[in-house]
């Protein structure tokens, strides 16, 4: 009889994965998060002065998913927003 390995779709981490352990190492997300980080955005990141109403995404983040997303060939902004919920590499660049 041939043996399995185990599978068990009930069982819980006891502590979860980072995002970015799910992501493969060489996944473009890694790369384009990091060189957003490294990139100067004083120029837009200075305009955000203003507390009134809710706090709008880091600018930084947005433009990560923005280029991820256009590297992934996507381009239309509701099957990006699908994917920042569906797959680890929109998770991994948007810190989820």
């Amino acid at each position: 009889m041939k043996t399995f390995r185990p599978w068990n779709p009930e069982q819980k981490w006891l502590l979860p994965p980072s995002v970015d352990e799910l992501v493969p190492e060489g996944d473009p997300a890694h790369f384009v998060r990091d060189t957003v980080l490294s990139m100067d955005l004083s120029e837009i990141l200075d305009v955000y002065g203003e507390e009134r109403g809710y706090p709008p995404y880091d600018p930084r983040m947005m433009t990560a998913l923005i280029l991820y997303a256009y590297c992934r060939g996507m381009y239309s902004s509701r099957r990006i927003a699908k994917a920042c919920e569906r797959d680890t590499g929109f998770m991994a660049v948007t810190a989820r």
